[in-house]
């Protein structure tokens, strides 16, 4: 049976406020969570039912070290409303008790979210990461025990979450079942904005508020930080600037709007509305003040670590460029500029990249080249010449210690890339490692290429020649555990807990 709790938040209509009613609603604020936690900073993110202005109670042990205020949550940010943290101590733990207050100066019931920052001398730390959350019409199903993805990771305690991106599938409806092969139903809560693909900002919006409704994701973002970076899902399947949908490109129907700019631009909005990420990513960059592009970044996390989390979609050419002989863009110059320039600065032992998708795996879909890999194993063509460049740059430069971490594909692999297999051997060779749907039907696995000499050492997924519901021992997860040494020991694991795959890398010194 549904939980009336739940049941009564999924109609997820807005709710006429007063100030009584702000004070004495116990989800006056409904959601709290942490995001780009660096050794000194953080953000804090917050949604209310009504409008109020952030207010934020910070501590570390018995020490309350103050009270601040931050941005006011209106209509205009759909009740959102972030503060960035600055001045804070490396190797501590946070708590931040979270609140809204109204016009009156009057306040709402608070939650409490946790964090520690890393430390910049030579230390433990960890990190997970996976993508892709309610997918092919799997939502929140409390029989199922609700998106248990979102629980393995919390059950972790890493001290970062890497989201790779699919934070939801706006493309894709969510109705109350999805009928299994075998005649199983899978039964969704539902909400009045995921019924058809999201053509509406309010309808991309309702999308993160419809995630926000389960259990394991507020759990998870209680305790633990989250780095997000977005892909295709956030907007449309497989999109690139300047498309327009058609019927043949299109699984569901668009009815209203098919200019994927303007959808692309409404579900731009919604993520940055939604994501606990660094203002100076955000404001003050486009006429609508939210950024317009350029959602990349890194992100500090101590001695042992930093985050490479790139933009692979604001910036890329027409998919069908990406197999021909000429270079085309996935990242686009600046971004590759940038990405080459960060890695070569960075002193973090391990240099970890969280792209959108896999680097050497083709499509499935001969007409669509989403990614870099085109599966012909030869000379780099199209989009794989920006990848050529970013690794010879890193050997140019001496860089060692890089790995690359995504998820998109909806199974869990590690590749090891080699010159010696390759088609294009200006690299050194490093590892990718592939880990989702954290709640999504597993596909089959893909083989990489060889221009640039990746093996797949491990790979799992789904072995059904169709859609499958996305049970524990199908939805997957990555953890990575630096030892104070440097030693680094990346694993893959399922929802249960289950450790599939696991592998220790030594750190190498420094070639520049």
């Amino acid at each position: 049976m549904r939980d009336p709790a739940v049941a009564a938040r999924a109609t997820d209509r807005p709710v006429p406020h007063t100030t009584a009613n702000l004070v004495r609603t116990r989800d006056a604020l409904t959601h709290a969570q942490t995001g780009d936690v660096t050794p000194t900073s953080g953000v804090l993110w917050a949604r209310g039912e009504g409008p109020g202005q952030l207010t934020v109670r910070l501590s570390s042990g018995s020490r309350v070290i103050g009270t601040r205020v931050g941005q006011v949550a209106t209509a205009t940010t759909d009740h959102t409303a972030r503060m960035a943290l600055d001045g804070l101590e490396p190797g501590r733990e946070y708590a931040a008790e979270l609140w809204f207050t109204d016009a009156a100066g009057v306040a709402g019931e608070a939650r409490t979210v946790t964090f520690t920052t890393p430390s910049t001398t030579p230390a433990r730390t960890t990190f997970a990461w996976s993508g892709d959350t309610c997918g092919q019409g799997y939502g929140i199903n409390p029989d199922a025990g609700g998106l248990v993805g979102y629980g393995a990771v919390a059950d972790l305690r890493p001290d970062v979450f890497v989201h790779c991106g699919d934070n939801i599938y706006a493309d894709e409806p969510i109705t109350d079942t999805v009928v299994e092969p075998d005649g199983t139903v899978w039964r969704n809560v539902v909400t009045e904005h995921v019924a058809r693909p999201a053509q509406t900002l309010e309808e991309y919006r309702g999308r993160y508020r419809y995630v926000l409704l389960d259990e394991h994701v507020r759990r998870l973002h209680a305790s633990v930080p989250v780095v997000s970076q977005w892909d295709d899902h956030e907007t449309t399947n497989n999109w690139y600037p300047g498309e327009v949908l058609t019927d043949e490109t299109t699984t569901h129907p668009y009815t209203d709007e098919r200019r994927v700019d303007v959808l692309a631009r409404w579900g731009r909005q919604a993520w940055q509305e939604y994501m606990p990420i660094g203002e100076a990513h955000l404001l003050g960059r486009g006429a609508t003040g939210f950024a317009d592009r350029g959602l990349y970044r890194k992100v500090a996390r101590g001695a042992h670590l930093d985050l490479f989390c790139l933009d692979q979609r604001s910036y890329r050419s027409p998919n069908a460029e990406a197999d021909g002989e000429r270079p085309a863009a996935l990242l686009g110059e600046e971004q590759t500029d940038w990405l080459i320039r960060e890695v070569v600065a960075s002193r973090a032992t391990w240099k970890v990249i969280s792209a959108d998708q896999p680097l050497a795996l083709g499509p499935r879909k001969p007409v669509d080249f989403d990614g870099y890999g085109n599966a012909d194993g030869g000379a780099p063509r199209g989009r794989e010449h920006e990848l050529a460049r970013i690794l010879s740059a890193f050997r140019a430069a001496g860089v060692r210690n890089v790995v690359w971490i995504t998820a998109d594909v909806h199974f869990a692999a590690a590749h090891r890339f080699h010159p010696d297999r390759a088609a294009f051997t200006d690299f050194d060779p490093f590892w990718e490692f592939v880990a989702g749907p954290i709640a999504c039907s597993s596909f089959g696995v893909k083989e990489p290429d060889t221009t640039f000499g990746a093996e797949q050492v491990f790979a799992t997924g789904s072995s059904a020649p169709s859609r499958r519901a996305p049970t524990p021992e199908q939805t997957f997860i990555g953890y990575g555990e630096i030892a104070a040494d440097g030693l680094l020991r990346v694993s893959l694991r399922d929802a249960l807990g289950t450790e599939l795959y696991a592998v220790d890398l030594q750190p190498e010194p420094s070639g520049g």
